[in-house]
């Protein structure tokens, strides 16, 4: 080699660089400020919604908060991350849609006892029966409040309201029996003045791979005040908590509850108001997602792999 030739030398291209995450708080989460009544239930499933968050550390993209309409479907405006505030009792079909599309996402969903129960109860049924991947938390307090005091679908039978002036005289919506029969995997029970148990109860239905759905009793201090304190202690009811089964072979095991066994959670469902609260049902079923995603990977195999792209343009050649 001469002084005039010259080495053509290898360039490094730079990788990407693989920055620390920052660690996710409540400041990171937080949005709008919340804008329901002072001392509304709901103040506190979002602070545990939050909470959980935070302590578990999920990815801040992957977070997708969702909501139909009603005082708790406004949840979406309060929470920084991807979300939607979608049309009255279809926040069901839209939180399976992204679940569906978008497996890795942590998809949420709230909404109320008329999102949930009333407009919204037959696609509760079709998304607890297909097993759709989310966690479902039913805001439930016994009356319409965001329109100002109507009957809903679980006001109870002489309850007074815009509706009934005289009082309500049709069969009130049992939530818990319903959905025990709808098919959901995961079902449990809270309150929103039992915030710990909130905290725990959201978490085991995040970690469930399932329909994980919540029925959580939150106070409408406006137009149902004093709903809920026979379950509230610190007014004077009882919050009796679900004791499970240990499987340690003691005679006191025999009498907890078997959370697989789905008629002795039906048998709680049906205890009078207000009940037990925990954890009702869970079972193992497959996902649909993930007997979609195995139909899906056989098709591909079938066809060589080919891509989104390829299937496409042969569906365009057979019309030719």
């Amino acid at each position: 080699m001469n002084d005039t030739e010259t080495v053509a030398m290898p360039v490094e291209t730079p990788g990407l660089v693989d920055f620390p995450r920052e660690k996710l708080t409540k400041k990171a989460i937080t949005a709008d400020h919340p804008t329901w009544c002072p001392g509304c239930g709901d103040f506190a499933v979002l602070a545990s919604y939050y909470k959980v968050l935070e302590k578990r550390q999920v990815d801040h993209e992957k977070i997708v908060t969702l909501a139909g309409i009603g005082c708790s479907s406004r949840f979406p405006y309060f929470v920084n991350g991807y979300g939607a505030h979608f049309i009255h009792g279809r926040g069901v079909p839209l939180a399976s849609g992204v679940s569906l599309s978008r497996p890795d996402l942590k998809v949420f969903l709230f909404g109320g006892d008329g999102d949930g129960f009333s407009i919204g109860g037959n696609h509760l049924d079709h998304g607890a029966r297909k097993n759709i991947n989310l966690t479902y938390v039913i805001m439930d307090n016994f009356v319409y409040g965001l329109t100002k005091k109507q009957t809903s679908p679980t006001s109870p039978i002489g309850f007074k309201s815009k509706t009934d002036p005289q009082g309500a005289v049709d069969q009130p919506v049992i939530a818990m029996k319903k959905l025990v029969a709808s098919g959901a995997t995961f079902i449990a029970r809270t309150h929103a003045a039992q915030v710990n148990h909130m905290i725990q109860m959201i978490e085991r239905a995040m970690d469930h791979q399932g329909f994980s759905v919540i029925e959580c009793l939150s106070e409408c201090v406006e137009f149902y005040p004093g709903a809920f304190d026979p379950a509230n202690p610190r007014k004077g009811g009882s919050f009796e908590l679900i004791q499970e089964k240990k499987w340690d072979g003691t005679a006191e095991d025999e009498m907890r509850h078997d959370v697989t066994d789905e008629l002795a959670a039906y048998k709680l469902a049906m205890l009078p108001f207000p009940g037990v609260f925990g954890v009702f049902y869970q079972s193992d079923r497959p996902t649909k997602n993930a007997l979609e995603k195995r139909w899906v990977d056989q098709s591909r195999e079938k066809i060589g792999q080919a891509s989104d792209l390829d299937i496409l343009q042969k569906t365009f050649d057979r019309m030719k």
